[in-house]
Formats: structure tokens, sequence, C-alpha cells
């Protein structure tokens, strides 16, 4: 993914999330994801594909920051 943004599916995020341990909501068209124990770091993904490569862009930072909390380090990637 960090390589390239290009083609994913929302199917694709949805098992890179689960893998890190976040949650679902599953909203109208959207699907919510929120992780446990760290409830600031969610992302919204629509349903339809292929996304933008925008949303692959945010899921590799949003990922970068659950690292770095749980690695007890105090360093915002995303200003959340």
């Amino acid at each position: 993914m960090r390589r390239s943004k290009a083609d994913w599916k929302p199917s694709d995020l949805r098992r890179l999330y689960f893998g890190f341990g976040f949650e679902v909501d599953e909203g109208g068209s959207h699907s919510i994801f929120i992780h446990p124990v760290y409830p600031q770091l969610r992302a919204t993904v629509p349903r339809h594909a292929p996304l933008p490569k925008a949303y692959a862009a945010f899921a590799v930072k949003l990922i970068d920051e659950l690292v770095d909390l749980m690695a007890g380090e105090d360093k915002p990637h995303l200003g959340v």
C-alpha cells in the first residue's frame, strides 16, 4: 500500500483495518473503522470500488499513528 495507492478496494482496506484491530460500524453507504483502544483513530471508507488514492494514503497514515501510539510515542501524524 505504501508503494502504490491506486486500485485499492473497500475489501482491501477492511482486511487492513481488521488486521490492526479496528472494529467496524456500518453506515448507509460507508464503513466506519474505529480502533477500540484508541477511539480517536477512525476512518470512513465508502463501499464503492475502486477507491480514490486518498483512502489508501490515509490508511497508511492512520496505521503509522497506531503503531506510534502502541510503541508509547507521542508523535501525532494526523493532527487528531
